[in-house]
């Protein structure tokens, strides 16, 4: 194993996504395309919107009992929450100890928070009139500093934001921390909240364009394949590459996306004809129209092969930083259901409102075990 794959590998993951907590109810709703977003309840979530993806029944205190959870805000405890899920089930972590296994950690923070924390602020009798039990979940290491200390994990601890593509990043900055012999091994996703201010902001900002919100949380084990095969994991899959541009305007973002795709697919050694399966963001926008069309461009279009294509968008919302993170554990998901025929690897990409693309390109182990073969 540890010959034939060069780059980290991924070897276990966990889902909180609006299908409920767990891979396997997130694998069956990608299979069976279910639409997750359902009514919501205006007097809990006094939000401009009529649905959205929450992940059901999810309660801070339900799902992590009531020591040490009494300040957590929603965002802290999915990550939590969903870092323990993934705990369980890696098994023996890594050879070397919890010292050598770190976190990283794709969210742009709670803006609940801290807007809630700021209008304290400003609106109690005096500025520090605030409860200062609740400043930490204002700032954006927050959720990741307090999985590790939850869970006892002792290695670097890392919170990256990029828009949609927080994910990637995540993974991205993961694998730079593995070669340059930081850590072990790795927890490595995204995780995002629904909030009211969250929804609020993004009716005002964007019009209430690109349809309902969601809620999730992806994390992935990141470690090289001595590391797997030292824990007795089988690998899922191979990072082979992440790659990153930046657009300046809205009508070139398709253009940035066809050029990362392509470096991608030249700087790995890489044939468009061996990508079986396709996860995209897919927001029901211009710049998801510029995802397809750079898709069409480098792949050649959509319904013309047999590829697996899925967009999450339109099945669980719009998951903000934990969109990425998401498709990839959709990638997982297919994958180990969806026999690999003679195309054996998979891409993940998006399109983020603030000007960035991103791409990544993986080799999944599938039903047939040729995968990582």
């Amino acid at each position: 194993m540890a010959d034939t794959l060069g780059g980290p590998v991924i070897s276990e993951m966990a889902v909180a996504s609006p299908y409920g907590l767990g891979e396997e109810a997130f694998a069956d709703g990608i299979l069976a395309g279910t639409h997750a977003p359902g009514p919501l309840d205006t007097g809990d979530w006094p939000v401009p919107h009529h649905e959205a993806g929450l992940i059901p029944g999810f309660d801070v205190v339900a799902a992590l009992g009531p020591k040490g959870t009494r300040s957590m805000d929603r965002l802290t405890g999915i990550t939590v929450a969903t870092t323990g899920l993934l705990l369980e089930r890696c098994g023996t972590l890594v050879a070397d100890g919890p010292e050598e296994t770190g976190l990283v950690l794709g969210t742009p923070g709670s803006v609940q928070s801290a807007m809630a924390f700021t209008h304290d602020a400003l609106t109690g009798e005096r500025p520090f009139h605030v409860n200062p039990a609740r400043f930490p979940n204002t700032v954006m290491n927050h959720p990741a500093g307090r999985s590790a200390i939850w869970h006892g994990l002792k290695g670097p601890n890392v919170s990256v934001s990029g828009g949609t593509a927080s994910g990637l990043h995540a993974l991205n900055y993961g694998s730079r921390l593995l070669r340059g012999g930081h850590a072990g091994a790795l927890l490595c996703g995204a995780a995002e909240e629904f909030s009211v201010q969250r929804a609020r902001l993004e009716h005002v900002v964007h019009a209430g364009a690109g349809g309902p919100l969601g809620e999730g949380a992806a994390l992935f084990l990141l470690e090289s394949a001595d590391s797997a095969e030292r824990g007795g994991r089988t690998p899922r899959a191979e990072l082979l590459g992440c790659r990153f541009r930046v657009f300046t305007r809205p009508e070139r973002a398709g253009q940035a996306l066809a050029t990362c795709l392509a470096d991608l697919l030249r700087e790995t050694g890489s044939d468009a004809d061996e990508i079986g399966l396709i996860a995209a963001t897919g927001a029901p926008d211009a710049l998801g129209e510029q995802e397809s069309a750079a898709l069409d461009e480098v792949l050649g279009p959509a319904g013309a092969d047999q590829r697996v294509r899925t967009r999450l968008h339109a099945l669980l919302g719009g998951t903000g930083a934990a969109s990425t993170a998401l498709q990839l554990a959709a990638v997982l998901a297919l994958a180990a259901r969806t026999p690999s025929g003679a195309r054996r690897l998979a891409l993940v990409t998006t399109a983020d409102r603030e000007g960035t693309v991103a791409c990544a390109l993986f080799r999944p182990a599938t039903a047939g075990k040729e995968g990582l073969a």
